[in-house]
């Protein structure tokens, strides 16, 4: 008796529209995160990025709202450490989350995002940092990836996008001086 009355419901729940609001790619979204101090971030269409547009299951990819949790966390790293003045935007234009669904692994797996080395996390993004004054301090396109992803994962981390975040923190690091080393390296001179 309780699979007949499943039936009705199962199929209530498939033929309703999927709310738009819960994709990346829902048009009403912004596209920008709201500027905090000296940091602004914005992206193009999600639905061009790489993620969705290579994806083997485009419906699963496009759920949520990982970009602007990227597009938060690359706001709050960078601002961190950027030097007091500076001004940077940034406009992400492409995301390939780390891993990818295999759907030809069965039913079961084609909704989980399998981690491999061949999957690793990438982004593509637009910068622009201007000092005080308004002069362009650097400029141009950066292509992020940590193809050892895997090897850096710490155990117990939980975040859907820890390996995203990492590879954003490593790259902010790698581009922008910490205020306090900034000062350090004025007081050796």
């Amino acid at each position: 008796m309780r699979p007949l009355f499943l039936i009705p419901l199962l199929a209530a729940l498939l033929a309703s529209p999927v709310q738009a609001a819960n994709t990346v790619t829902d048009p009403s979204r912004p596209r920008s995160v709201p500027s905090e101090g000296n940091v602004s971030v914005d992206w193009t269409d999600p639905g061009q990025f790489s993620d969705l547009r290579f994806s083997h299951n485009r419906w699963e990819a496009q759920q949520g709202d990982w970009v602007t949790t990227l597009a938060r966390h690359l706001q709050q790293s960078a601002a961190a450490r950027l030097p007091a003045g500076q001004q940077m935007a940034v406009t992400i234009t492409d995301i390939q989350r780390a891993g990818r669904y295999e759907p030809w692994m069965g039913i079961n797996y084609a909704h989980v995002r399998v981690m491999r080395d061949v999957y690793p996390p990438r982004m593509t993004l637009n910068v622009r940092i201007t000092g005080a004054d308004g002069q362009v301090l650097a400029e141009g396109e950066r292509r992020l990836s940590d193809t050892s992803y895997l090897q850096s994962a710490r155990p117990g981390d939980t975040d859907n996008l820890r390996f995203e975040k990492q590879m954003i923190d490593d790259w902010v690091r790698r581009e922008l001086v910490a205020p306090s080393q900034a000062v350090a390296r004025d007081d050796a001179r």
